[in-house]
């Protein structure tokens, strides 16, 4: 036995000698000590220990999709792609995926199972099988007494596969993401009149979104972790407290059930406020529930949302040094799945950080990813002062002195400044607000964060004052779903809209002149703020605008039941508007094209002209063969636009009721 060990050992190394091994986005672990992390060597790991891999793959004509996201955040397009639109134009191909699954078979995994987009397969394996597949060794640690393994070299692939596979997830645990949450010190605190927590049901009199409808169209998603069946139960109670109708939540499981509770805090927080937040009425909820808090779940945990395509709001109160997401490949592998919920018109709330502008845990200034991606929204913290009845009354950066006081672990402070390893997104740079800069910068905008300000959250029946960013970010993901609501869920992605608007539309924010969390804030746009927090009802009034709204049709356009118009085309970009005057009475209006080709949308509402981003109905795929149909139509007069998504002609529209 033991010669028959040492001729597989001689075989195996001969064969990894002789392989031409491609790179991947994940390099070898950095295992160095910070002030947030001991981290110190074991061992190599056996080769038998178990582990499981996440394999993300490239997408395919990335070039045409990234004209895609710019067009959509750019507002030069409002037509998202569907989940058959995505896996036909941009997932990997059954082939490409088949490549990989062959090549994990033949290393020695198994219980391989792929992702419904193509862009992740999952498999168990153990240390041996690792190094065969991806030529590198594992090696043990101890990480704050925690048990822990990483790669000890770059992850690698064969060569036939360079084009194909982008990272490799679940080769390491040394660094894993945490929650953004910080627990009030109510006996340390320096307490005013004007600076005391707040039930989340607050929240939306302190930022003017009161007045708004409740997000009753709109689906929220959460990423959380572990078992959530106290968190449940807890908004359960929390709405009825509130005298809110008890929410549909539903729970998608992330790589097997977890018996873990110890985010408990952190899952009510981001239930309780995000749903009050939206208005205590939303049309669902979803918890996207990890096994845990590694790069491998999470990954497949964001990806999960992205297939189902279902929430329109979507919150991340999670986040890791960023320099360490970009050696791990998450950088790279996590951004194009946040570029594909982009594309689909889904929106990523992420935490800016907790530790001021050193994520990382020294001097340096680094941020937290994933809010340094330039595809979610960045959610910074302040403090919030009220004055009677919870109106805004004044507004400071949660603020630090220096960046050990900055930690999380120590007094906490508001993530934010000049990203380490994203570039500057379009949008971002001809605001101007960068200066000099040409890396990303964050936050975006900015909510209540500091505890001493917080959520008052209801946890095993029990008030708990919460704060951090990981408030703000679901403050923001309840108010976004509330604006999608409004506006039938079709505004895009909303940073290039903020963005560009920003500096004609001042009153969408509440600008924050000070406070320091490495950064000092300053009018205007700036690392510790961002724009500042919102006004959330002017926010939703000028990003919900879209466009204006056509007038009305000449006489021409007028449509007679069952009388097709004929030889209909126009340029891509350019659209009509068109009329029909329904009698009382009718069982059903619809509207049809067909013929001709190209690619035309259809647009409905009663009343009043649509947009393509204001309607009651769409119409949206991609060809020139769309249909509306209204079921008991009211009386009166219903307009149509037609919209040229790519050139069209020869095209014929007709309308019956």
């Amino acid at each position: 036995m033991l010669a028959l060990a040492a001729m597989t050992i001689a075989a195996f190394a001969t064969t990894a000698h002789a392989e031409t091994w491609a790179p991947t986005a994940t390099k070898a672990t950095a295992v160095a000590s910070t002030a947030r992390t001991a981290v110190t060597h074991i061992s190599a790991m056996q080769a038998g220990a178990l582990t499981h891999v996440v394999v993300a793959l490239k997408l395919r004509n990335k070039a045409q999709l990234d004209q895609l996201t710019a067009d959509l955040m750019a507002g030069r397009s409002h037509k998202t792609l569907s989940s058959e639109d995505f896996l036909r134009q941009y997932a990997p191909t059954k082939a490409q995926v088949q490549a990989v699954v062959d090549h994990l078979t033949r290393t020695g995994f198994t219980n391989i199972t792929v992702s419904a987009n193509n862009l992740l397969v999952s498999a168990n394996g153990s240390a041996g099988s690792v190094k065969s597949a991806f030529n590198t060794e594992l090696h043990t640690y101890s990480v704050n007494g925690r048990s822990a393994y990483a790669n000890v070299s770059d992850a690698a692939v064969p060569q036939a596969l360079g084009g194909i596979v982008l990272a490799v997830h679940g080769l390491q645990t040394v660094h894993l993401h945490h929650t953004m949450l910080k627990k009030a010190n109510v006996s340390t605190n320096a307490r005013i009149q004007s600076v005391t927590g707040h039930s989340p049901t607050d929240f939306p009199a302190i930022y003017n979104a009161a007045g708004l409808p409740s997000a009753s169209n709109a689906t929220i998603g959460i990423i959380t972790q572990g078992d959530l069946t106290q968190t449940i139960a807890d908004l359960n109670t929390f709405t009825a407290n509130a005298g809110y109708p008890q929410t549909n939540v539903s729970t998608v499981v992330i790589n097997g059930a977890s018996s873990d509770t110890s985010g408990i805090d952190e899952w009510n927080m981001d239930t309780q406020s995000s749903l009050a937040a939206a208005g205590g009425t939303i049309k669902q909820m979803i918890l996207y529930a990890a096994n845990t808090l590694s790069d491998a779940d999470l990954t497949s945990a964001y990806n999960q949302v992205v297939i189902d395509n279902k929430a329109q709001a979507i919150n991340v109160s999670l986040g890791e040094c960023e320099t360490d997401a970009q050696s791990s490949g998450i950088t790279a592998s996590n951004d194009q799945i946040f570029q594909s919920a982009v594309a689909q018109g889904q929106t990523f709330s992420v935490s800016s950080g907790d530790s001021g502008a050193y994520e990382c845990g020294t001097s340096a200034t680094t941020q937290s990813y994933p809010a340094v991606s330039p595809y979610v929204i960045a959610v910074g913290g302040t403090q919030v002062n009220t004055g009677s009845n919870n109106a805004w009354s004044s507004e400071s950066v949660w603020s630090c002195s220096d960046w050990q006081s900055c930690q999380q672990s120590a007094s906490g402070g508001a993530g934010g400044g000049p990203s380490t390893t994203e570039p500057a997104p379009s949008w971002q740079v001809s605001a101007g607000v960068l200066g000099s800069s040409s890396n990303r910068g964050v936050p975006d905008i900015s909510l209540d964060a500091d505890p001493s300000s917080g959520a008052l959250v209801l946890i095993n029946g029990s008030q708990n004052q919460i704060g951090g960013t990981s408030l703000a970010a679901p403050l923001f993901t309840g108010f976004w779903a509330r604006v999608q609501s409004q506006n039938n869920n079709s505004l895009p992605f909303p940073a290039a809209a903020i963005y560009q608007k920003a500096a004609a539309n001042p009153s969408m924010f509440h600008d924050i002149t000070s406070g320091n969390q490495g950064y000092a804030a300053a009018p205007g746009w700036d690392y510790a703020s961002g724009y500042g927090s919102l006004n959330v009802a002017n926010f939703a009034s000028v990003i919900g605008s879209g466009g204006t709204t056509p007038p009305p049709p000449p006489p021409g356009n007028v449509l007679k039941s069952g009388v097709p118009v004929t030889g209909l085309g126009l340029p891509s970009g350019s659209s009509k508007v068109f009329t029909i005057v329904v009698p009382a009475g009718r069982t059903s209006l619809t509207f049809k094209t067909s013929g001709g080709s190209g690619d035309c949308d259809i647009y409905a509402s009663f009343g009043s002209a649509p947009t393509t981003s204001s309607y009651q109905k769409v119409s949206d795929g991609s060809t020139t063969s769309e249909s509306i149909t209204f079921r008991t139509p009211k009386a009166g007069t219903y307009y149509l636009l037609l919209n040229s998504y790519a050139t069209f002609s020869g095209v014929t529209l007709v309308a019956n009721d």
